[in-house]
């Protein structure tokens, strides 16, 4: 029965999907989907003799880009290509397709990433002013591969496109679990694939300080338990992200979440020390004391070995979540404050933001920061980083500065996909001239680690970070979610083959969990649960710490539980339309296997005890199904339902809503919709 299960799953998506896209227009998985497309009748047909040529002024980084996307061709069709390793300008006399590039695109702000790309039944041809909108063409190439029975091919197209915004980042944080090499590489490959082009690097932190300093040594040797990168480590990972149009921005967060900085050097803190490595998640006190001018000899020192090191002309300094306690707590910083009239924690923050921004300028170095470095002093040189409510991004804009968004890009607290990419980077209900749109530069996406280690991070970042890559290439008129969705599963599959571990990875903790016995009903029942959504996990159970254990049910299960999705848009969509029947008997076979399935399930649970905290809700799982079968007989014969069990079926469906093994059922709602068709019948 297991694999009937699994079998009918993945048929039930495919029927549904059908359904849902019926039509005439070719189905290409664009993702991010450019800005103009035009299809056209020849279809470029893929064979042996395809060969690539290279006109204008390409540099070097252009040649090992295109090799990279001719291996992904020919690991995807199995054709043997004839110059499939680029090292110089090939011209070949019959190439089939070229690419022309006008020069070497600047890793900056505001650099041109546009290009266009022409496909005919003879030719393909690829035009941009940069490499770095060629590279974005080439990834919009292999988006275009289709196959059928005769073979591989290019579907006939004209496109023009250009990114929405200049900045599109993906923030990863390396302190609360430090993230090895291969982690960063494989994830700055996936950017690529996406068409985002910043890496923002969260460096420093209470729980880590990870980048080697030879100024200072003590901050990575007793700050790090050994873990951190070395000079030689950040300069291959500056190589390896230039080489794929993509920049790294560091942060290192002062004034506060600053403790692992005072665990080798006390004398800056605010208070004294000793200080040790905070193990636990939250906001700290441990404050920088700026009101001595050796803080500012020191951070002088470490800034302009940091920014000869880091080479792009931004530098995140952090800024945020400052508690100002130890401030307050400390006599010569109150008498500090007095003398030099600076009334709250607000304005001293403001101070030394103002001294830490002489520093940069003396290093040529502009700086970014989260929304608490805006100042009441004109700074307006300094980007801010917008993570709460939109009144602060209104507020930013209007005071002249630049803006950097990732208010409703938090993919640490595991939302769907659907609830990021609804979220657009300017808000429709911002009055803004534009002048003040132009000064949104993009936005970036923000992967905390409290709950995430190297094991299960890919899981967390893609694919959802596709779809949100697509909020800040494409037109914001490009908003179907059910699209996205279609498109968003072949992006997931295709990141597959830059070694991406998000799908790969949860099937080898599911194998763990169950002790490599049998994981279908696992499966089963993973595919319609999510962990606890924003920071209910802090607050509900364990106290977390660096150390706990992430690799229970928890932390296999992802944001976007498929199955309850689809479950969900066939209720709606038979809610919409009672006529269609087939709708309603694919909804019959979901509840059926997940009736079934707590039966399965229990063999397993009393077997593993690191599965026994998702008992209850397994058995939930198998009641609420059942209470849906009943509904949906009632609807198919047309019965109203008594009272007393609309009552008793409700009561059941709330009390199912509590979480379990910090995780919640996402099913639950369409169930109740059924239930309460059986009143209306």
């Amino acid at each position: 029965m297991k694999k009937t299960i699994l079998v009918f799953t993945v048929a039930a998506v495919i029927l549904f999907q059908s359904i849902a896209y019926a039509g005439n227009e070719p189905r290409i998985s664009f993702m991010p989907v450019p800005s103009h497309v035009e299809y056209t009748s020849g279809n470029f047909r893929l064979d042996e003799s395809f060969a690539v040529e290279l006109i204008g002024n390409a540099n070097v980084r252009l040649f090992p880009a295109l090799t990279r996307i001719l291996h992904r061709l020919v690991g995807r069709t199995g054709i043997f290509l004839t110059n499939d390793f680029i090292t110089h300008n090939p011209k070949p006399e019959n190439a089939t397709m070229t690419i022309s590039v006008a020069r070497a695109g600047l890793l900056s702000v505001n650099e041109d990433e546009s290009y266009s790309l022409t496909v005919t039944s003879q030719r393909i041809t690829l035009t941009a002013e940069t490499d770095l909108g060629a590279m974005h063409g080439l990834e919009t190439f292999l988006q275009l591969l289709d196959n059928d029975s005769n073979g591989y091919f290019f579907q006939g197209c004209f496109i023009r496109d250009v990114p929405r915004f200049p900045w599109r980042g993906l923030l990863i944080d390396v302190c609360r679990h430090f993230m090895p090499m291969e982690v960063l590489k494989r994830n700055i490959d996936g950017m690529a694939a996406v068409k985002l082009n910043v890496l923002h690097l969260h460096l420093s932190e209470d729980q880590g300080f990870r980048v080697e300093c030879k100024t200072f040594p003590k901050l990575h040797e007793l700050g790090s338990d050994g873990m951190y990168y070395t000079h030689e480590q950040i300069r291959e990972l500056l190589a390896y992200a230039n080489a794929r149009g993509i920049r790294v921005i560091p942060e290192f967060d002062v004034p506060s979440h600053s403790t692992s900085w005072f665990v080798g050097y006390p004398e800056l803190a605010s208070k004294p020390g000793p200080y040790a490595i905070e193990r636990h998640w939250g906001v700290y006190n441990p404050t920088i004391d700026p009101t001595k001018e050796k803080t500012y000899k020191f951070l002088d020192a470490f800034f302009k070995e940091m920014s000869g090191l880091f080479n792009d002309e931004y530098f995140h300094i952090g800024g945020d979540e400052n508690t100002g306690r130890h401030w307050d707590e400390n006599p010569d910083i109150k008498t500090f404050m007095k003398k030099n009239n600076i009334p709250n924690n607000h304005a001293l923050q403001d101070y030394f933001l103002g001294r830490v921004s002489k520093i940069f300028q003396k290093y040529h170095k502009k700086i970014v920061g989260w929304e608490e470095v805006m100042r009441q002093s004109s700074s307006t040189g300094t980007i801010i980083q917008t993570w709460r409510e939109d009144k602060v991004l209104e507020e930013a804009v209007r005071k002249g500065y630049h803006v950097i968004v990732s208010r409703g890009y938090y993919i640490d607290l595991m939302y769907s996909a659907e609830n990021h990419y609804e979220n657009d980077v300017i808000p429709k209900n911002l009055q803004l001239s534009e002048k003040e749109t132009k000064q949104i530069l993009g936005a970036e996406a923000t992967m905390w680690t409290e709950f995430v280690t190297p094991e299960n991070i890919d899981s967390r970042i893609w694919p959802r970070t596709a779809a949100i890559a697509e909020r800040f290439w494409s037109n914001d008129n490009v908003n179907d979610v059910r699209d996205m969705y279609r498109r968003l599963d072949v992006m997931s599959f295709r990141l597959e083959e830059l070694g991406l571990t998000h799908q790969k990875n949860g099937e080898m903790m599911l194998r763990r969990l169950t002790n490599n016995a049998d994981v279908a009903a696992l499966k089963t029942f993973i595919d319609v649960v999510e962990p606890l959504k924003e920071y209910q996990r802090f607050d509900k159970g364990k106290d977390f710490a660096s150390y706990s254990s992430y690799g229970r049910v928890m932390d296999a299960a992802t944001a976007d539980a498929r199955s309850a999705r689809v479950f969900s848009w066939l209720v709606n969509d038979y809610l919409a339309d009672t006529t269609k029947k087939l709708l309603l008997d694919t909804v019959a076979s979901y509840l059926k296997i997940w009736k079934q399935n707590h039966a399965e399930l229990i063999k397993t649970i009393r077997m593993s005890p690191m599965l026994q905290e998702i008992e209850s809700l397994s058995k939930d799982l198998a009641s609420v199904a059942a209470i849906g079968s009943e509904a949906v007989e009632m609807i198919r014969s047309n019965k109203r339902a008594d009272a007393h069990w609309v009552k008793n079926s409700l009561a059941t469906l709330q009390k199912a809503k509590e979480q379990r093994g910090q995780c919640e059922l996402m099913v639950l709602v369409p169930i109740e919709k059924l239930v309460t068709l059986t009143q209306i019948q």
